[in-house]
């Protein structure tokens, strides 16, 4: 670390008093033995083993590294054991307050250190998805190079955040959300440690499986929940955090759900998922998801306008027009009252015979024409409107549905080489046999054959 004088001074005083840093802070493990959970990252002569100078060393240096995964999973946590542990000079950077500018004074004083001194730079780069492409640009030269080794972190999906180049030249280590177990074996630790609450409080059973419920997976909003908890129950003068105390301080979970994120993709792939796959109440859950954590309700009512045309299809006509009722209601309420519409439509549609026979027909005439398969319009069904259009042969020889009995001519459509090619395919679910009766019919009368 390269501290300045204000920064040297919070840690003495942290030294001095923990209890001023959050329990969360407190709590950092200070060497990789000491780290909940990722264990798939943390076995000998992996990475992060090799950053701290654990190894053979040699030709072969650590490699830069970018850590993805949720909140509250350690990405922090060990790039603080790196620093810690790393006789290498450490600088940490965040990419929501620090620019190009910063990160080129840093790749300077690496480039210094280690022409004059030797000593080799490692940068952790916090939020690395917050810099745009240019602002990653700058951090290339210096990684290729080796000038500085990188331990970038980031929530989103750093193939869709993190530039190619960069991504190339780095490790892309993922993080896990925590486990039950995990969490439980750092809740205890936190209870009893010098660092922590030193055995204060105690955590009941149904307490502790409470805040594993509202943590999510994530580390420190275990802590942070478990702190004020504790707080409150030491001013009431009690020796547990009972259930009640926990409930009254921590109002709820808040959901792990980035609007901006994966997570607003990977839940919504899950709602519709859920509901092609007929399961009603996992898609009320992965619904109630993203309403809870603010999601635009017209973009849910276009995800399911879609599903009912992609996976219902003919199977029930009518989960359209309630998909589109849906859609327009949610435009015209909004939120809150929007969330009993989304409701109504998420179940009817999860409730509905499945068919995708529209979705696939549509890919496979779609795949012949940018194949090249085509042709020409057939003579007797170009447009004979026109002065002219009957010498050159249009419409000569068309029949007139209508003037039949049975309404349906035997006479070709499609294009010659298409003449027998069959998209359509209806399943026999729900309302869609009665159009595979009808499409076996006119097939026939129009005197096609399969192909």
């Amino acid at each position: 670390m390269e501290p300045d004088l204000f920064t040297a001074a919070a840690e003495a005083r942290q030294e001095k008093d923990p209890s001023s840093s959050p329990l969360a802070v407190r709590m950092r493990p200070r060497t990789l033995d000491e780290v909940v959970g990722q264990q798939h990252l943390l076995k000998p002569g992996s990475p992060l083993r090799r950053l701290v100078g654990e190894g053979a060393g040699g030709p072969a240096g650590p490699s830069s590294v970018i850590l993805w995964g949720p909140p509250g999973t350690g990405k922090t946590t060990l790039a603080y054991v790196v620093s810690k542990a790393t006789d290498k000079r450490f600088v940490e950077l965040s990419a929501i307050t620090a620019g190009v500018k910063e990160v080129r004074a840093v790749i300077d004083g690496a480039r210094r250190a280690t022409g004059g001194f030797g000593k080799e730079t490692v940068l952790f780069l916090d939020e690395i998805h917050r810099f745009s492409k240019a602002q990653q640009d700058s951090l290339l030269p210096a990684v290729e190079n080796r000038w500085i080794t990188l331990i970038a972190a980031t929530t989103e999906n750093p193939y869709f955040s993190v530039i190619s180049p960069l991504l190339s030249r780095s490790l892309l280590l993922t993080l896990e959300p925590l486990t039950d177990d995990d969490l439980r074996a750092l809740l205890r630790r936190a209870l009893s440690s010098e660092r922590g609450l030193k055995d204060a409080v105690t955590l009941p059973e149904d307490s502790e499986n409470h805040l594993l419920r509202i943590a999510g997976g994530d580390a420190r909003r275990a802590l942070t929940a478990l702190e004020a908890a504790a707080g409150a129950a030491l001013d009431k003068g009690e020796p547990d955090i009972t259930l009640q105390t926990l409930e009254e301080t921590v109002d709820r979970a808040a959901v792990t759900y980035d609007r901006d994120g994966d997570q607003h993709y990977d839940v919504a792939s899950a709602l519709i998922k859920s509901i092609r796959g007929s399961d009603v109440d996992a898609a009320l859950h992965y619904l109630a998801r993203m309403i809870d954590a603010g999601e635009d309700p017209r973009f849910i009512a276009r995800r399911l306008m879609i599903s009912a045309s992609e996976d219902i299809g003919l199977a029930d006509p009518n989960a359209l027009p309630i998909a589109v009722a849906a859609a327009q209601a949610v435009a015209m309420i909004g939120f809150p009252e929007a969330a009993l519409t989304l409701s109504h439509a998420t179940i009817a549609l999860a409730l509905a015979p499945k068919s995708n026979a529209a979705t696939t027909a549509i890919g496979a005439a779609m795949e012949d024409v940018r194949k090249g398969h085509a042709g020409p319009v057939p003579m007797h069904l170009r447009d004979g409107h026109y002065k002219g259009a009957a010498k050159l042969g249009h419409a000569q020889g068309y029949v007139y549905p209508h003037d039949l009995p049975e309404g349906i001519a035997e006479q070709q459509y499609a294009p010659e080489e298409l003449k027998d090619r069959a998209y359509y395919e209806p399943t026999r679910h729900g309302a869609e046999a009665r159009y595979a009766d009808a499409v076996e019919w006119t097939r026939k009368h129009l005197g096609r054959k399969r192909s």
